[in-house]
């Protein structure tokens, strides 16, 4: 598959819905791109060269929810192709194995020194209820289990008790991950009710925004993943993550450019960092009041390249 075109910035994505404040964005900034679309509808000549200019990729952990289920696997196809030949690529194919894994991203986090919540991982619902049953004995009252290839919160669900989650294993409700692998994890109570996301672009903090949890845990910000009720969305105005320096490490230690980080502030002083989104998206309402626009500094910055 080629892109054509002469365009300097190269899109690598699967879903056009979550593209139009990216266009708009690169529109106002006068810089060229091009969507490089993943949706199993062409195949990749390695004899070929690649186009010039710069690859930004944005490829999504929950693309399989979309109906493109080999989107992921074909990105790992490209994104080695456009490394062997030398071209830039932005949140290249090592990020691409965070974006796709919550276990890769526990371990990178901690290897920066950053707080994540106690985890047991499975491979299948009787090990999940086991998993559960060792966060028990170790003390943990509530725990969450979700999908090591998650995204938008899918399949993310509390319980406080594991006559509950057992029940729920044996029911049509359980969703077997797409990869096979799950999580078991303690569940952290923030002191308010509402997690912290901080938006990154080229590893420098833009801003930080707080996602309400009173309506669950799907937490998608586009504006294409909008739900009826209260806004979820907010800008939280002068706020600097407290781990912000474990945070910069951690970016620069993946080689992560472009990504959201989300945490959470407990009442008793833990920063509990649990996410990382590098196919990020932005709230428009949050967008319309922050002190800068994350697509029009992503523009900028891959302008820049």
């Amino acid at each position: 598959m080629t892109a054509s075109g002469a365009a300097t910035v190269h899109a690598v994505h699967e879903n056009p819905d979550w593209w139009p404040p990216f266009a708009a964005a690169f529109d106002a900034e006068g810089v060229p791109v091009q969507q490089w679309l993943l949706t199993g509808d062409a195949g990749l000549d390695l004899a070929e060269e690649p186009p010039a200019g710069v690859f930004w990729s944005r490829m999504s952990a929950s693309a399989h929810t979309r109906g493109h289920d080999r989107s992921i696997a074909h990105t790992r196809a490209l994104l080695r192709w456009l490394e062997g030949h030398g071209r830039r690529v932005v949140n290249g194919s090592a990020v691409l194995e965070l974006e796709v894994s919550k276990v890769a991203q526990d371990a990178a986090l901690r290897a920066a020194g950053l707080d994540t919540p106690r985890t047991v991982v499975a491979f299948s619902p009787e090990q999940v209820l086991e998993g559960a049953r060792r966060l028990r004995a170790d003390g943990v009252t509530s725990m969450v289990t979700k999908h090591n290839q998650g995204g938008k919160g899918l399949g993310v669900q509390r319980f406080d008790d594991l006559a509950a989650l057992e029940r729920h294993l044996a029911s049509p409700a359980w969703l077997e991950p797409v990869d096979g692998v799950a999580l078991v994890q303690e569940y952290v109570a923030p002191a308010e009710p509402f997690v912290t996301r901080a938006e990154f672009v080229g590893g420098r903090f833009l801003y930080a925004l707080a996602a309400s949890t009173a309506q669950g845990f799907e937490l998608c910000p586009a504006d294409a993943c909008g739900v009826d009720g209260a806004p979820l969305f907010r800008l939280r105005e002068g706020h600097v993550p407290p781990a912000l320096a474990g945070y910069e490490e951690f970016l620069a230690r993946t080689g992560v450019e472009v990504a959201g980080i989300e945490y959470i502030e407990t009442a008793d002083g833990r920063v509990v960092t649990y996410d990382v989104n590098t196919n990020t998206n932005y709230n428009p309402d949050v967008e319309a009041v922050a002190p800068a626009s994350g697509p029009r500094e992503i523009a900028r910055y891959l302008g820049s390249l």
